[in-house]
């Protein structure tokens, strides 16, 4: 049992990429990019008492390894999309592929992972896919659903995903946790 302390890590990288907000009343409705930095904050009530991490909640080289893998190999220099923004996906559609085909494999992919990614498109970009629009608060959650069973693994359970920040300026930032707030309604 936890006497209210713990240790918070935080691991820090950086992205850039493309996207489009489709719906939004301005200027972000164009296509347009961002260098994106994304944090990942874990918490633990005690440290790993010897092995690898001792002393650690968990070794920052192993977040950067899944934030990498889940984030940065998906993502870097590549373009971030809605499944239902059609109108952009069609041009990424690959030449010589029948539209409607690719996009029902994407939706598949999507529907079945909650997410797709692909080179297989016209001029090889890279293309990352995902249910909703990819506002920085859509993304901060959609990665913490990726990277939260990660970190217990890597941890050896110890480690908990306290929540993933993403800044899409210098100034503008949003985060996601699906931890408990203390706020009584």
């Amino acid at each position: 049992m936890s006497d209210g302390h713990r240790f918070l890590i935080t691991r820090r990288i950086g992205i850039d990429a493309g996207h489009r907000i489709m719906r939004h009343g301005s200027k972000c409705r164009h296509i347009h990019g961002h260098r994106y930095e994304v944090e990942a904050i874990c918490h633990a009530s005690s440290l790993h008492q010897g092995g690898e991490q001792d002393s650690m909640v968990l070794d920052f080289g192993f977040l950067k390894e899944e934030m990498m893998a889940v984030i940065d190999a998906s993502c870097d220099h590549g373009f971030i999309a809605e499944m239902s923004d059609t109108d952009l996906l069609s041009m990424f559609c690959p030449a010589g592929k029948e539209q409607g085909e690719w996009m029902a494999g994407l939706q598949k992919a999507v529907a079945r992972d909650g997410f797709a990614v692909t080179t297989n498109t016209h001029l090889e970009t890279r293309l990352y896919i995902i249910p909703e629009a990819p506002t920085a608060e859509a993304l901060a959650r959609h990665w913490y659903q990726r990277l939260q069973d990660r970190v217990q693994i890597r941890s050896e359970g110890l480690a908990v995903l306290e929540r993933i920040v993403v800044w899409e300026t210098p100034n503008c930032r949003a985060e996601y946790s699906e931890q408990k707030t203390g706020v009584q309604r």
